[in-house]
């Protein structure tokens, strides 16, 4: 079976796109503190995004297995296309609309939380069993460039147009997204007795997926890191290009999943997770030592191979070997740990940010990932084999 068919390359840029409208978003702590936002801030605003994607992921991952990742994926493009504008409320100091704006970013997150289950979900049908990892990772890299282009997008359009052009450009993606899915089908239908499958929280019960989604939950706070932090960072640092940082981090993954994906189908995630965690945490442990450009793209291309090795490696872990009647369910275990710790590195690294300052916050997050070598001791032996979960 071919790996690039029509319907995976659709979804591919579909996943790009959407993923680019979420990436420009990693501008908006700039406007957060330019409305009179402190790092804290930063992060429970950030924070109330993640929180909602990750609160409702049980009932996101129910509805994708009942109303198809299709339908599912298309209603999340929805919600990332008209969401942004809503920001276009949010006029003078932000204490003035603090409220309205964590409503916004719950929404937001949503959407977020639907699109990226949904899609995941939709093309583990186009990819050969085979070729599950290199799969995963090739398509995963769609996100990868989407998280570079978002901002090196939407940055030009903010110092032309000022700060709400960042609200149009994400809207505009978010579009482009719904518009490549809508040629792709499901390749069959099937009739499903969802009486009869297990639910979220059984599943997350299992060792295998509760170990899985505790790894995805420390990756999502290193994501939480990047994402959220290192654009006041620069900033601070008065560094002149902080897109530099997100283009260095998608190449990196990128390269990683084009050269390593077949590699590791054929010698398992289990030997490929631990390098991912140690080279994640590096990327988080040096960022304290940039003082200039050259080195913000340095730590931003180590960390992205850690996310090139680690993002595929658990979904494959999760996925591998489960039956199509709770794929949903699954995806929604392995996105919802990220989310989880988007939110809680948000929150959390905030609140370290504001206090210790940023050295402090990405050595902190560092160490935070590093622990995910003591957690995956613990998994049970050959973790990624086809065991037949919910059968």
């Amino acid at each position: 079976m071919k790996l690039y068919t029509p319907a995976f390359i659709a979804l591919f840029f579909a996943n790009l796109a959407h993923v680019a409208s979420f990436g420009a978003f990693f501008l908006f702590p700039l406007y957060i503190t330019g409305h009179g936002g402190t790092s804290q801030d930063i992060g429970i605003i950030m924070g109330a995004f993640s929180l909602a994607s990750a609160l409702l992921r049980p009932w996101v991952a129910n509805m994708i297995d009942r109303l198809g990742p299709k339908h599912s994926y298309s209603i999340g493009c929805g919600i990332l296309a008209v969401m942004p504008l809503t920001h276009l409320w949010c006029i003078g100091p932000i204490q003035d609309y603090y409220p309205l704006l964590l409503l916004i970013r719950v929404v937001h997150g949503i959407g977020l939380a639907i699109c990226f289950t949904a899609v995941f979900t939709f093309v583990i049908d186009f990819i050969p069993v085979a070729r599950l990892n290199e799969g995963i990772g090739i398509f995963g890299s769609s996100g990868l460039v989407g998280i570079a282009l978002g901002p090196l997008v939407t940055e030009p359009f903010i110092k032309l147009y000022g700060e709400t052009a960042l609200f149009f450009v994400a809207a505009l993606l978010a579009t482009l997204a719904f518009l490549f899915q809508l040629p792709v089908r499901p390749p069959c239908q099937r009739s499903i007795d969802h009486a009869a499958t297990p639910g979220f929280f059984s599943l997350l019960r299992t060792r295998k997926l509760f170990i899985c989604a505790c790894l995805s939950l420390l990756f999502g706070i290193g994501l939480a890191a990047t994402g959220n932090f290192i654009a006041p960072y620069a900033e601070e640092k008065q560094l002149s290009f902080i897109s530099l940082y997100y283009l260095a981090y998608s190449c990196a993954a990128i390269a990683v999943r084009f050269t390593l994906g077949r590699l590791a189908d054929r010698i398992g995630e289990n030997r490929i997770i631990p390098w991912g965690l140690m080279i994640a945490a590096g990327g988080l442990l040096f960022t304290p030592l940039v003082n200039g450009n050259i080195l913000l793209l340095v730590v931003g291309f180590i960390f992205g191979i850690g996310h090139g090795l680690l993002f595929p490696s658990l979904n494959s872990m999760a996925i591998r070997g489960v039956p199509y009647a709770i794929r949903g369910k699954i995806t929604g275990i392995f996105t919802g740990g990220i989310d989880s710790g988007v939110f809680l590195g948000a929150l959390v690294l905030g609140v370290i940010g504001r206090a210790y300052g940023f050295t402090i916050l990405f050595l902190c997050a560092g160490v935070l990932i590093l622990s995910g070598l003591l957690l995956f001791r613990l998994a049970p032996r050959q973790m990624s084999k086809t065991a037949q979960i919910g059968q």
